[in-house]
């Protein structure tokens, strides 16, 4: 079983459009062939893994990830809308969203 490095990382060294889209491509169709996953679940969940991924980057690699891949940080957005998180900014958005999903999941196991 591929690790998220296996399967992200090499979009982190990707530099043109034409070379973005096709990585895309292979991972939506992978997604949808082992996960059973729509083409929408897919892409959703691809960009915001992208997006995650590249936030362990420099900004030159996260601002080109984001822009290639029409992606963003699930936490903390677009670094071209809002930049660099903070440290403070990253603890706060982190444990907020820690949070969020503790609520989402409770109201989950209710149903």
């Amino acid at each position: 079983m591929p690790t998220i490095g296996d399967v992200y990382e090499p979009a982190m060294e990707i530099q043109t459009q034409a070379e973005a889209d096709a990585y895309f491509e292979k991972l939506v169709g992978d997604t949808i062939t082992n996960y059973g996953k729509s083409r929408e679940e897919a892409e959703r969940i691809i960009r915001e893994n992208l997006g995650y991924y590249a936030g362990y980057y420099g900004n030159e690699t996260r601002a080109r990830v984001e822009r290639l891949f029409r992606c963003e940080h699930p936490i903390f957005g677009s670094l071209e809308k809002n930049g660099s998180p903070t440290f403070e900014q990253a603890l706060k958005a982190g444990m907020d969203y820690a949070e969020k999903r503790k609520k989402e999941r409770t109201n989950h196991a209710k149903d």
